[in-house]
């Protein structure tokens, strides 16, 4: 399965564009492999992660909004599932992740 973390390259929003870097900056320093899946002009993109997110995780007056944590067609969660994991330091069950890839299999 890939991690897939669905992203807007070009959010108007702030919140939005720092949750994204956040989550893909964490990915990438801990070197877990992942695939970015831009929403911005691809509407077949975009409706399929709002059909494929939990009806519960949906705000009552819009859609749900990037970045949204995928892994393969499993849905994750959100900025906010995701950073209660890291909290947790559950990183890895969050992401549906058997273990932390080895950095250095000996460092004797």
């Amino acid at each position: 399965m890939v991690i897939k973390v669905y992203i807007a390259s070009s959010s108007g929003s702030v919140a939005v564009k720092k949750r994204q870097q956040a989550v893909v900056g964490f990915l990438e320093a801990n070197r877990i492999s992942f695939q970015e899946v831009d929403i911005t002009n691809v509407e077949e993109r975009r409706l399929w992660m709002y059909q494929h997110i939990p009806p519960e995780k949906h705000p009552d007056k819009s859609n749900p909004l990037p970045p949204q944590i995928f892994n393969g067609d499993c849905y994750c969660g959100d900025y906010e599932d995701f950073f209660q994991s890291k909290e947790n330091n559950t990183v890895f069950t969050f992401l549906g992740l058997s273990s932390p890839p080895s950095v250095k299999d000996s460092e004797s």
